[in-house]
This record gives structure tokens, C-alpha cells and sequence, in this order.
């Protein structure tokens, strides 16, 4: 798995017209779901995210977790993190998860994350094209994926 993870005041996806989610200060995740993906995968990236000191309690020292400021995750699905360009322009997706299984381990993984925080977790509309608004805060940006974990 794959995530590009956001520190923001707020954000918000939409499809169409339609709001789908939305969220005050905490995390914007965006997801990818790899082929090689488990939900071993999931259940680390979960606990990952949830220890991941990026808040401010003093100005410029991050020294909070979302759990510790009571923070919101907003989830998006986003196989476009598995792209490859080693071939050209046009980029293959080949090492995305096929999208029934990435469907699962996508929904898998929010629902593990709503557990922890005790609280439900808003997603995108998985599979669909969506607009997605966000107010970065910082900026603060980590791309943490499965493969090559760093503790």
C-alpha cells in the first residue's frame, strides 16, 4: 500500500455535484492499493498513521499525533500512486491491485483506522472521478508505502 498523507485544516471530496466527504483539521490520505497488497498491509499503515508525529503543539515542533489533537481522516481511494513511467509517457498501472481486491483492502483499512479513532472515517466515492478540495496546513506531505517501512 501505498499513502500520501496530508496534514490539513480542513478538506473535502466531492463527485460531481455531490459532497462525498469531508473533514476539519487532521489528515487527508490519499490510498493506493498494491497487488502484493494484505491486510497485514493495512493493520501496519493503520498503526503508522496513527503514531505519526506531523501536529504542532508549540509552534515549529511537531510533537503531536492525530489521535493526540483530536484530529479527523478523510481517505481516498488512488490507484494512481502504483503509476510506472519506466516506459514512456503514458503511464502503466500495472502494479495496482485489481479493482475488486483493492476495493477490499481500501474499505478494510478506513474501517481499521475508524476503530482506532473511534470515530467514523469519511472516504471518496471508490472508482469514481472525484474532486477533492484541501487546505494544507504547513505544508506537511509524507508518502509512506508498505514495501519499504521505516519505524
Amino acid at each position: 500500500m501505498r499513502a500520501v498523507i496530508q496534514r490539513v485544516t480542513a478538506a473535502r471530496v466531492r463527485t460531481g455535484d455531490q459532497g462525498v466527504g469531508a473533514i476539519g483539521p487532521g489528515l487527508l490520505i490519499f490510498l493506493g492499493v498494491g497487488r502484493e497488497d494484505t491486510e497485514a498491509d493495512a493493520d501496519w499503515l493503520v498503526r503508522r498513521v496513527l503514531k505519526l508525529r506531523i501536529f504542532e503543539r508549540e509552534p515549529g515542533r511537531m510533537d503531536a499525533s492525530l489521535v493526540d489533537i483530536g484530529g479527523e481522516a478523510l481517505v481516498v481511494s488512488q490507484f494512481t500512486l502504483f503509476g510506472s513511467l519506466k516506459k514512456g509517457n503514458r503511464p502503466s498501472f500495472n502494479r495496482a491491485a485489481l479493482p475488486e481486491a483493492a476495493k477490499s483492502l481500501y474499505q478494510y483499512f478506513t474501517d481499521q483506522l475508524a476503530d482506532a479513532l473511534g470515530r467514523a472515517v469519511p472516504t471518496g466515492a471508490f472508482g469514481e472521478h472525484m474532486c477533492i478540495d484541501a487546505h494544507n496546513d504547513g505544508p506537511v506531505t509524507l508518502v509512506v508505502d508498505t514495501r519499504d517501512r521505516e519505524f
